[in-house]
């Protein structure tokens, strides 16, 4: 039992448990009577019986303290309020709360803003990269093989290791690369120059490539080859037709859609397939001519093709991703060399030339 020279808020503000001091004088006054109960605690007669009537009411939960805080504030922000700061969010979906704020003035504060929006369920939480790429990967293993393309250039003269050798045996400067984005296979090509002539001869050539595949192409469906907007794919930009590249693309039953300009993120699948080659072939190989560039590549895209495989993407390889999507595709399609761009439009040349001295000898 308590000493009477402990005065009962006393001993409530140094116990940890309040509530077990209120149930001991609660039975004490529950067996003897409040008057006498407020004598030994050393507290008032008023407490004992608010205390005695909570607990009789709501049991030991009622010895508890309640929360102080009021039932209604003066500063609430009243209802018509929140939904329009709801609407904003809905309108503004990526911009911040503090931007919000001050394009529309809103009277209530960011932090304020925000719990709203997180109480209606649309707090607009940074999406972390690795849920990005989650979500990306989902995306394209819908994809139909060869819904999605893309096709880019890389200059080869900025890798040192590859730079000695480009010098020395007068080896290709640029990389034509193909890629289709759901199983990551490729098709690639090489030239001295960056022009839309090579552009247009290496379009033919995975034109020609995919003619063997035996995939079947959907009519429903829109199939793309996404490319930047590099002189070597568009021509002049103030051409008012289409260019030779895009028309090769157009016959092969692909649209030709070009990027926002400097949104390099959106042809993240091919520059990340440029570095993946920088650090696994140029930067790591020797080359003593051409010819050896040309056959070194070729055994590189075949590994790359049908043996290495992809954390990325189900740790398989693009053959193998390609006949989960289409059974009947063809293997050799996966087989075809790197195309020799330079070799191609000398050959071209000379054929026009040939023909032009056929037709001039007949006059």
């Amino acid at each position: 039992m308590p000493d009477s020279y402990y005065t009962y808020w006393a001993m409530i503000r140094q116990s940890r448990n309040p509530h077990n001091i209120r149930l001991d004088m609660v039975l004490y006054a529950q067996k003897y009577s409040n008057k006498k109960a407020a004598m030994v605690f050393n507290t008032s007669e008023k407490t004992v019986a608010k205390w005695r009537k909570r607990f009789e009411q709501q049991g030991i939960n009622g010895l508890f303290d309640r929360s102080r805080r009021p039932k209604s504030s003066p500063n609430a922000i009243d209802e018509k309020t929140k939904l329009w700061i709801i609407y904003l969010r809905k309108l503004y979906p990526r911009i911040s709360a503090e931007t919000i704020k001050r394009l529309e003035s809103v009277p209530v504060s960011p932090r304020t803003m925000r719990k709203i929006w997180r109480e209606a369920g649309l707090s607009n939480r940074i999406v972390k990269k690795h849920v990005k790429k989650r979500n990306l990967r989902h995306i394209k293993q819908k994809l139909k093989l060869f819904q999605l393309c893309m096709e880019d250039t890389k200059d080869l003269s900025d890798i040192p290791n590859y730079y000695k050798f480009m010098e020395k045996y007068k080896l290709p400067r640029y990389q034509y690369s193909f890629r289709e984005v759901s199983t990551g296979a490729v098709i690639l090509g090489f030239s001295n120059t960056l022009s839309l002539a090579a552009s247009t001869i290496f379009a033919q050539y995975v034109n020609a490539c995919l003619s063997i595949s035996n995939v079947k192409f959907d009519s429903d469906l829109d199939y793309i080859r996404q490319t930047d907007n590099g002189s070597e794919y568009i021509g002049s930009v103030l051409a008012k037709r289409k260019s030779s590249y895009t028309l090769e693309v157009e016959k092969a039953g692909f649209k030709h859609h070009r990027i926002i300009p400097k949104a390099y993120t959106m042809q993240a699948d091919i520059e990340t397939l440029h570095g993946i080659i920088e650090r696994e072939f140029y930067d790591i190989e020797k080359f003593s001519s051409r010819e050896d560039f040309m056959g070194k590549v070729y055994s590189y895209q075949l590994f790359f093709n049908l043996a290495r495989t992809n954390t990325y993407k189900e740790n398989k390889t693009p053959y193998e991703l390609a006949k989960e999507k289409e059974p009947n595709i063809n293997p050799l399609f996966f087989c075809l060399p790197p195309i020799d761009l330079d070799s191609a439009m000398s050959q071209l040349y000379n054929q026009t030339i040939s023909q032009w001295n056929d037709v001039h000898a007949k006059l």
